[in-house]
């Protein structure tokens, strides 16, 4: 018996019915068996059979022909009297089933061993269920953590514990079959595979070529005709094997993204960007929870309940209506804004800290530092700048009203309008306080200009100002939105003309507020703040005496005064005084509307300020445009000082330590002092205040308690400037007598001025 290696050869290189014997099965698995010559040791002959089994190559058995006969094939007759193969099975000739050469141990039977100390049960205790519950809880997991919430301002119990334990992680590197760089790789894995197996296929053809050509070149000498097609054949067999295989291209496209129609498509460069900083800064915080600390959380829980519980009582009809969600949102957004405001204050104590810290020199020398040199000069004094104030949303706007807060002597009020007829804008309310020179207190905006304010002295929070569109409006402090609390309108009788001068005044009979204005359309207004709205009442209004002019059918006609400032009287209620654009100052009464109590002549041009001594009560003060500053008694039409500054005065206060010392700001950037007990003819000191010549000096105000006053420009900047002892002299002590303080010593040393102007006047 002769045995040969077998060729497994590719699907479609042999053709069908080339004179082979088919040994059935399937087109891709069945046999083809090549002829053989008959020749050879005992007449056996080879059989080269070829088993289509995909793209591999594998070695199989090979039948042996044995016998005298022949099929017709002419090959002799094949009796399968021999299988070669793993596990040869033979004949039983007994029973005539196969048997194995060996036989499997388990399928014998085997006898148990049970131990000697085994537990014996019945079959109750045999058949009785145990419930086994396999969990996949973490064991080292923690089961009690407690986290600080900071929006209720207490520890929470955390529910939910993560539970994943895990041992070992390792980054795969699959790709998925149906992705796009799954099937780009199996089809070049495809490509490589086809080149090494057209590879393989030639050299293993070539090895059988060879040891084919000896039995053919003894067929062809035979001369048998019935072997020329099976050399055709193998002919054919071999061509198609020589030919290398080319694997069919396929189409990979994206299922997701996928479209028939090209486009060009502008493809976004790369950009790698880079920042580097510094890390957080940790603090590690602990705290402890107590019985007591507990207890307060409870008594504070339930003390906000009482007051959500207290807020529905007083509640509207129409709030009550509200569902729970709507109460929900209600209690949610209080919590939040009671955590907003603790916030708030407590940036604002550091805000202040910070800036003590900045302005450290500037504080110091507010409290402690005093012009040495004032020792060396004769009737001369200096003012020393401290802080200056400004903020961005008022830049441009010119301050048209300062006010120092009656209750809180650092907080002072600051209006910021326009004094150009054609350049009007929006208006600013500021109040800045000397903690915090950086950033004002408080912000307030309005569509018109304000010209002026004024603030409560009983009611500091409460702060009322003239707009230059004739409204009057009352802003409220504690409330946070940044709109008016009351503002008039046309239907409750605003003025039509800018208000130059607002004032408070005591409250009514039936206790409720008001206040004073006056504008350039000559009515003096009384304002009463009645239930939530303001009602107007004319006081007087300002006629030019000698333009009555007669009209249509016998009418009088009256010139209307422009009226700019205003004041009342510090002891006489009714009393007060009203300065006009005609340079006229009018001594009016509360009572009587339609007539003055007196009229002064008092200068050429507009009255900018009136204001009353605050301890000589017949004495006032008045400056105007004109470049004057007139002091008067208002029992004699005649000023008493005049005094020339050489430029238009915007405005003039009385200092609030004496009756003698006042100052007045030019439009030519310059403050000036006066002390009249020391010089009654200049002042005492003239200084510029602003850096540029084209800013104008607009207000003044004497601070209540520190020697210090401010002065507004016309670019929004206030300036706090410190007076110099000179120009705060005390009255010096004589040996063996005591120094004499109080109004009563103010009001002499002014009478005694006033009483030698008068005679000389008399003389004269």
């Amino acid at each position: 018996m002769r045995e040969f290696r077998t060729l497994t050869a590719v699907r479609g290189i042999i053709p069908e019915g080339a004179g082979l014997g088919v040994a059935g099965g399937s087109p891709r698995t069945q046999s083809r068996l090549l002829p053989c010559s008959g020749v050879g040791t005992g007449g056996a002959c080879a059989l080269i059979a070829s088993r289509l089994l995909g793209n591999r190559v594998r070695e199989e058995p090979v039948l042996s022909c044995k016998g005298a006969g022949t099929d017709n094939d002419g090959c002799p007759q094949r009796t399968p009297s021999i299988s070669v193969g793993r596990g040869t099975r033979k004949k039983d000739e007994d029973s005539g089933t196969d048997v194995g050469e060996g036989t499997d141990e388990w399928s014998q039977s085997k006898a148990t061993v049970r131990p000697p100390d085994q537990l014996e049960l019945t079959d109750a205790e045999l058949k009785e269920e145990f419930t086994r519950i396999l969990t996949a809880n973490n064991p080292h997991a923690p089961q009690n953590i407690v986290r600080y919430s900071f929006k209720e301002g207490t520890y929470k119990l955390i529910g939910f514990v993560d539970q994943l334990a895990v041992h070992f992680s390792q980054v795969g590197n699959l790709i998925p079959k149906d992705s796009d760089e799954g099937r780009r790789q199996h089809y070049r894995d495809e490509l490589v595979a086809g080149s090494q197996e057209s590879a393989k296929v030639v050299h293993s053809d070539t090895e059988i070529l060879e040891e084919e050509e000896e039995p053919k070149e003894a067929e062809a000498e035979a001369g048998s005709q019935t072997d020329v097609p099976a050399a055709e054949a193998a002919e054919k067999v071999t061509e198609e094997l020589m030919t290398p295989m080319q694997p069919k291209e396929r189409k990979l496209t994206n299922q997701f993204n996928f479209s028939e129609r090209a486009s060009q498509t502008f493809n976004n460069p790369l950009r790698d960007r880079e920042c580097q900083m510094e890390p957080p800064p940790r603090t590690n915080f602990s705290a402890t929870a107590n019985q007591w600390e507990i207890y307060d959380a409870y008594v504070e829980e339930l003390e906000k309940q009482e007051k959500t519980k207290e807020k529905e009582k007083t509640k509207t009809p129409v709030a009550k209506k509200m569902g729970k969600m709507a109460m929900r949102k209600l209690t949610s957004m209080e919590s939040q804004s009671d955590d907003i405001a603790k916030v708030t204050q407590a940036a604002k104590i550091v805000e202040r800290m910070v800036n003590q810290n900045t302005y450290d020199d500037v504080a110091q020398d507010f409290k402690y530092y005093e012009d040495a040199a004032d020792e060396y000069r004769d009737q001369e004094g200096t003012l020393l700048p401290l802080w200056k104030f400004q903020n961005d949303k008022a830049k441009r706007l010119a301050v048209t009203a300062l006010c120092w807060n009656p209750k809180y002597k650092d907080l002072f009020a600051v209006g910021h309008g326009s004094y150009d007829f054609m350049k009007q804008s929006r208006g600013m309310l500021l109040l800045y306080s000397l903690k915090n020179p950086s950033f004002p207190e408080y912000i307030f905006s309005s569509e018109s200009g304000i010209m002026c304010l004024d603030m409560h002295v009983d009611h500091p929070y409460l702060v009322v100002v003239g707009h230059y569109d004739g409204n009057v409006a009352i802003y409220n402090l504690k409330k946070p939105h940044s709109q008016p609390s009351f503002r008039s309108s046309a239907k409750s009788g605003k003025h039509t003309d800018p208000v130059w001068q607002v004032k408070w005044q005591k409250d009514d009979m039936d206790h409720n507020l008001n206040f004073f204005s006056v504008s350039s359309d000559g009515r003096i207004v009384s304002w009463t703040l009645v239930k939530s709205e303001l009602v107007h009442t004319d006081v007087i209004k300002l006629k030019v005496e000698g333009s009555t002019t007669e009209g249509l059918e016998g009418l009088q006609l009256h010139t209307v005064g422009c009226g700019t400032a205003f004041d009342f009287h510090k002891e006489i209620d009714y009393m007060f005084l009203v300065g006009t654009e005609e340079g006229k100052i009018y001594k009016c009464s509360k009572s009587y509307s339609s007539q003055f109590l007196d009229t002064y002549d008092a200068h050429n041009m507009a009255v900018d300020a009136v204001s009353w001594n605050p301890y000589h009560t017949k004495v006032f003060m008045s400056c105007s445009s004109d470049w004057t500053v007139k002091i008067w008694d208002h029992t004699i039409k005649t000023p008493m000082f005049i005094y020339d500054l050489n430029s238009a005065v915007g405005d003039v206060a009385w200092a609030p330590y004496s009756s003698t010392v006042f100052a007045a700001v030019t439009t030519d950037g310059k403050a000036h002092v006066f002390d009249l007990t020391i010089n009654k003819y200049e002042a005492i000191c003239n200084q510029p205040v602003v850096a540029k010549k084209k800013n104008k000096i607009t207000h003044v105000q004497f601070n209540p308690i520190y020697p210090i006053i401010i002065v507004g420009d016309d670019r929004g900047h206030i300036t706090c400037l410190k007076l110099s002892p000179n120009l705060r002299k005390m009255p010096k002590e004589k040996k063996g007598q005591e120094v004499q303080k109080g109004p009563a010593v103010e009001i002499a040393k002014l009478d005694k001025l006033l009483n030698l102007v008068r005679e000389v006047k008399t003389k004269t």
